[in-house]
């Protein structure tokens, strides 16, 4: 059983706490992106980017100062991908606090699609960057990163899943924007599991964001702290006030309702 996540678009550098023990699979990839998006004037950067001026410049300073092409990744300063990363999701699932059962689970179990890295284990070496998987690439002979990725990314998760006992399963806890880059090509072999989690609005399932983003969070670490290895066990999950609704689900999808109407 393989799961996927999102990343977050605020990152750190931190790698007091735990160094980094492996190079992105396609790091070459994404030094090439590096490299093409470096080459970029402000402009093209901004709207590529699609943010403020203030973050424009920012991450123009961090392409600038750092290089991915060189042999052998510098891993002692890189920070291992689920530290680095800061939004919702990573916060609820607080990987500081993993136990070492934890982290092995992770290692095996979980993978974090990025458009520039394309997939990402957990303490795979990375730097802060910006660059979301629907940004569409002014350079190059592809103009997006789903054209650039193609298959490769599911491939690479294919290949581990192959690595796994018993069936072959994907539990996706990532935003459609990353799910998009793996899903034209699951064959009918793979069981792909989504996960809903919504409250009840006028008698209808509703998704908010945020609670989403924290439940997402909380599930990666509940299966982790359950050793988790077939997708029923994600039915127990009653974090933040949810709980697994079988009428609402189907087979490839688990739905979760919060019956909270306020979060603390």
């Amino acid at each position: 059983m393989q799961i996927i996540i999102s990343p977050a678009k605020k990152m750190n550098r931190d790698n007091d706490w735990m160094s980094a023990r492996s190079v992105p699979v396609f790091l070459n990839d994404a030094a090439y992106l590096w490299e093409e998006i470096q080459r970029l004037d402000p402009v093209k950067q901004k709207a590529m980017w699609k943010c403020s001026d203030k973050l424009a410049k920012e991450n123009r300073q961090r392409f600038e100062e750092t290089d991915l092409s060189g042999d052998g990744a510098p891993l002692p300063a890189w920070t291992p991908a689920l530290l680095a990363y800061e939004g919702i999701q990573y916060q609820y699932m607080a990987p500081k606090v993993f136990s070492q059962d934890q982290w092995e689970y992770v290692e095996k179990h979980l993978n974090i699609l990025s458009g520039l890295y394309g997939i990402l284990r957990p303490l795979d070496g990375v730097v802060p960057y910006r660059l979301e998987m629907q940004a569409a690439l002014p350079f190059g002979s592809t103009a997006t990163l789903y054209a650039y990725w193609k298959d490769r990314i599911w491939k690479e998760l294919d290949r581990r899943i192959e690595g796994d006992k018993g069936r072959k399963v994907v539990v996706d806890l990532a935003s459609k924007e990353y799910s998009k880059c793996i899903r034209p090509y699951i064959g009918s072999d793979v069981s792909y599991i989504t996960c809903t989690f919504a409250q009840m609005v006028s008698g209808k399932p509703k998704v908010r964001a945020t609670l989403a983003k924290m439940a997402r969070g909380e599930m990666v670490r509940f299966l982790a702290e359950q050793n988790a290895q077939e997708p029923e066990q994600m039915k127990h999950f009653q974090g933040l006030g949810f709980s697994y609704v079988d009428e609402l689900s189907r087979e490839n999808e688990y739905v979760f309702i919060c019956r909270r109407s306020k979060q603390d």
